[in-house]
């Protein structure tokens, strides 16, 4: 198991549990407000919870914040930068490959964050994400602003880099058809409980 989460609770939420698998994807949809973006904030450790959350066996409490968030990452549905240039935002460039399958121009690597339309915050922000090798991924709407093409070129490659890596997500969407395409397990976030989307 990559991630147990058992009786998670956070603001008016109350004991939520998930597990998830090596290699797998769960995918949470909802209502606008129903607590899924929260939900994967309190598993990151952002925002304060209670419960039990382990990675591969060790309990959060027993990794510093910071070692927790590199093991598990969370993209946020806005993406925020906060240094004077793309890159500096990196531990190493991301590499000319992941840059073209996802249609960005090189030289964005050198811009001053305000230059960056909302979809390119987006697609530079997963490829952020992935420079810090995460094993576990909590993704927030990671397509929404995107058009077809983006969205299917986002999706093949976290599919890539979580067989390729062993690694798992959480992927909260309020697709239908996109959860149906990337997840192995679906989950509805409603009335404060996730629920088991039976196939």
């Amino acid at each position: 198991m990559s991630l147990c989460i058992r009786d998670l609770s956070f603001l008016d939420w109350h004991d939520l549990s998930l597990d998830l698998g090596v290699e797998e994807i769960v995918a949470i949809l909802g209502d606008s407000g129903s607590g899924k973006s929260l939900f994967l904030r309190a598993v990151a450790d952002l925002i304060s919870s209670q419960g039990n959350v382990e990675y591969s066996g060790k309990s959060r409490e027993s990794f510093e914040p910071t070692n927790w968030r590199r093991k598990v990452g969370f993209l946020p549905a806005e993406v925020f930068w906060w240094e004077d240039r793309v890159m500096d935002h990196f531990e190493k460039a991301p590499s000319s490959d992941w840059m073209k399958r996802l249609s960005l121009d090189e030289s964005s690597l050198h811009w001053q964050p305000q230059r960056l339309s909302m979809g390119e915050r987006q697609r530079l922000g997963l490829l952020r994400l992935l420079d810090r090798q995460p094993k576990v991924l909590l993704l927030d709407e990671p397509t929404a602003n995107l058009n077809e093409s983006a969205t299917s070129c986002v999706e093949s490659l976290i599919s890539e880099y979580i067989q390729s890596t062993g690694a798992a997500a959480i992927w909260v969407t309020h697709s239908e058809s996109q959860a149906a395409r990337v997840a192995t397990k679906r989950f509805r976030m409603s009335d404060k409980r996730l629920s088991l989307i039976e196939s």
